[in-house]
């Protein structure tokens, strides 16, 4: 693996692959009470522009899991709040710390702090991707059907950040991918680009979720207004109109297939409140990996 996992665009296979099956044995040793193989003392800076719950919780157990610490820092905890250059923070974190987490907006913001920093950063979420919540959906993936390699994956509404790193991920490790979203509000240029130029993968962009959810193995979702766009609430709930994962849209996909939502959820609007608790199981194991799948990031950079 690189220095720091920034994004999934770009990151090959193998190394997906190998987050994925470092989680599976961390996961394996939590559960039967085995202490993870990983040096005592290490700390990590969770820096938050952004509010979260399962970002945070799932970070700060999972370095006190490995033996380590987490340090909390929002705007108005830190320096950053107060306007200093995002180039001094990474160096003055990288004198006191041993790796750091960021979730903020810019993308742009993340790449500068991992060129200054000399410990790992970790993209815990920007409007451009949010890799590790897409990590752990694919372990969830491979936990329930048993591999990857051929599947289809559909996503249905907005294509933002989570919908960026589907594209990228899913295609990476060798799924099929369709995407169903409103004109307007397509998944990122860049992303667009890589899907087009994978081969052996068929990838498809429609503004039908009819068409899209045709013969899915996996149908993914999110909320229509994601934080920072509550402005737009209204406008969107206009927009997105019929991109909901309800029982007709479940008709046209293949037996037993699974439900992924990144949470919080808004049910009735996105996705059915039946539909929603019938795959209650999916959607909070994808939630419970977020914790090993970040484990196995830290576990993967930390150890070097």
């Amino acid at each position: 693996m690189e220095k720091d996992l920034l994004q999934l665009l770009g990151m090959s296979a193998d190394d997906i692959t190998l987050i994925l099956d470092t989680a599976d044995k961390l996961k394996a040793q939590q559960k039967a009470g085995v202490k993870h193989d990983f040096p005592s003392g290490k700390t990590l800076a969770m820096i938050f522009a952004k509010n979260s719950t399962r970002t945070r919780v799932s970070f700060e157990a999972g370095i006190f899991q490995l033996g380590g610490h987490g340090i909390f820092l929002s705007n108005a905890d830190s320096q950053l709040g107060r306007g200093e250059p995002i180039e001094d923070t990474a160096r003055v974190l990288s004198r006191y710390c041993d790796c750091i987490m960021i979730r903020t907006f810019e993308q742009e913001e993340v790449e500068e702090l991992a060129k200054y920093a000399t410990i790992p950063v970790i993209n815990g979420l920007t409007d451009f991707e949010h890799p590790c919540q897409i990590l752990a959906d694919i372990m969830t993936i491979r936990e329930h059907k048993g591999k990857l390699e051929g599947l289809k994956v559909c996503w249905i509404g907005d294509g933002n950040n989570v919908a960026n790193s589907l594209i990228a991920g899913c295609l990476t490790c060798g799924m099929d991918v369709s995407v169903a979203c409103p004109e307007g509000y397509r998944p990122d240029k860049k992303i667009l680009d890589f899907a087009s130029s994978v081969k052996g993968r068929r990838f498809e962009l429609t503004d039908k979720p009819e068409v899209a959810a045709v013969g899915a193995d996996v149908i993914f979702t999110d909320v229509w207004a994601s934080m920072g766009q509550e402005e737009e609430t209204a406008k969107r709930q206009k927009a997105f109109q019929g991109y909901q994962i309800n029982d007709e849209i479940m008709a046209l996909a293949n037996p037993g297939c699974m439900i992924q939502h990144c949470l919080p959820a808004h049910k009735g609007e996105e996705i059915t409140e039946k539909v929603f608790e019938e795959h209650a199981q999916e959607i909070f194991d994808e939630a419970e990996n977020r914790l090993h799948v970040q484990k196995a990031i830290m576990y993967l950079l930390m150890k070097k």
